[in-house]
């Protein structure tokens, strides 16, 4: 299955007993190509409505309720006596810029950077384009330029800081010492360690030239408006693209712990940054951050109730199980397959038909040479454990459109899944052990594909119970 971005191309209808696609339109311009039913399989619930068609509206409604149009001009500041510059980064940074462009009148300038293939048309903000999830020379030479521009401002002058996950990457001043190499090298050994977010950031802020606050404090004495856009669980600032402009209360001794328990080796610049403590972050008390002013705009939490509200148009009750849920995919697969089955043959904790929410994000320790991915991970392991049980089907996507480092937000499953792959010769087993659960997605023609949708609120999972 397919959710098509509006960049992306059309497809035929299947000849192959999977019947025609039908279209459902996005207000901000993404075009979900659902696939028609397939023979011989019972695809309608009590409500009429057929499961794949029910799990791709709940999570359009979750990215829907996290685009910038909707959440951002509400939190907008008064303009200010003198200038504005805007800067930011992040997946969702430039539909962001779009939004704040369309509703501000005063005179505006600024330069954001955001991810490969996001950018959107602004007139008066600079738009840069970078690398993510492992930073390049564009995103820090953007990096560089940005923290120029907000030299020599004044206290009647307003920064609006537009951040989004993703930021991390894509705003890249390596600390003293550190070579741009060095940090991607970093980045790397980071993303396949199975360090969960916070832990990552914890040690690229504390690597680094421009994150941990340090940004806002090269804007003082300006007035500094922060709009995240959360995509973390707990939706901590510091945590948000390793928070550029907000305080951050983790040390350099937090770093060090995190990489050796991970076993990440460090260049050498990189660990006596952190052993001399020379790489510490800018702190809650730091007079140059008094003025700081910080509103999360959009939330994985919102975006769960907006799929919630779909669920009970549809007559399907709803539970939120969490928009924090962290750990090893795999291992968070098992447990979400117990509370589904719990539900199924024992009507608890909520009855059937309903659907289990949840939001975070899990990570995946590679250890095949698979092409990773966390939320097909989960969706492997979860089918595994299910083991073909009738009524329950799935939908876990990354809603930046982005699974791991494929061009793909994740997948669908049913109570044919596994049967599928074993008729394709396929073992759902070798493929969850060799980390690959983008190829075999792909080869059932369930991948969910959106292409980028300008906006990042984490990993959205739901479990349909019929």
């Amino acid at each position: 299955m397919a959710l098509y971005g509006c960049a992306g191309a059309m497809r035929a209808p299947r000849a192959d007993g999977h019947g025609a696609r039908a279209h459902h339109p996005s207000p901000h311009g993404i075009e979900y190509l659902l696939p028609g039913p397939r023979v011989g399989t019972v695809t309608e619930t009590s409500m009429n409505t057929p499961p794949r068609d029910l799990l791709a509206r709940m999570f359009a409604a979750a990215v829907e309720a996290a685009q910038p149009a909707h959440c951002l001009p509400a939190f907008l500041p008064a303009a200010p006596k003198g200038r504005t510059l805007v800067i930011g980064a992040g997946k969702a940074s430039a539909a962001m810029a779009r939004t704040l462009e369309e509703h501000w009148e005063g005179p505006l300038s600024g330069l954001v950077v955001t991810r490969y293939g996001h950018a959107v048309p602004c007139e008066r903000i600079e738009i840069v384009e970078a690398a993510h999830p492992v930073p390049d020379a564009a995103g820090s030479d953007a990096a560089h330029r940005m923290l120029e521009m907000v030299q020599g401002l004044s206290e009647d002058d307003l920064v609006i800081c537009l951040i989004s996950g993703g930021g991390s990457s894509l705003l890249a001043v390596p600390g003293e010492g550190i070579t741009l190499q060095d940090k991607q090298a970093i980045n790397r050994a980071l993303l396949k360690s199975g360090a969960n977010i916070s832990e990552m950031n914890c040690v690229r802020r504390h690597l680094s030239a421009i994150k941990g606050g340090r940004l806002a404090a090269s804007c003082h004495p300006a007035k500094v408006v922060n709009l995240l856009i959360s995509d973390v669980p707990g939706d901590q600032p510091a945590d948000i693209a390793s928070g550029p402009t907000v305080a951050d209360n983790t040390t350099c001794d937090d770093a060090l712990d995190i990489v050796r328990r991970y076993g990440i080796v460090l260049p050498e610049a990189a660990r006596m940054l952190l052993e001399s403590g020379s790489g510490e972050t800018v702190k809650s008390d730091d007079p140059r951050l008094a003025g700081v002013e910080t509103h999360l705009i959009a939330t994985p939490q919102k975006a769960l109730a907006a799929a919630a509200a779909v669920a009970h148009e549809a007559g399907v009750a709803s539970l939120i199980l969490g928009d924090r849920i962290e750990g090893e995919s795999r291992e968070v697969g098992k447990v979400m397959a117990g509370i589904a089955l719990q539900a199924h043959d024992h009507h608890q904790p909520v009855k059937p038909p309903c659907v289990l929410l949840s939001g975070g994000e899990t990570t995946v320790t590679l250890r095949g040479d698979g092409r990773g991915g966390r939320n097909v991970e989960f969706l492997l392991s979860l089918a595994l454990a299910l083991d073909g049980t009738g009524g329950i089907h799935a939908i876990a996507g990354d809603t930046d459109g982005v699974d791991g480092q494929e061009e793909r937000a994740g997948a669908f499953i049913g109570p044919d899944t596994l049967a599928r792959a074993l008729d394709l010769g396929l073992s759902p087993r070798d493929s969850l052990d060799n980390n690959d659960g983008h190829g075999f997605f792909e080869a059932l023609d369930d991948a969910v594909v959106t292409g980028p949708t300008l906006t990042n609120v984490n990993d959205f999972r739901a479990i349909l119970v019929l």
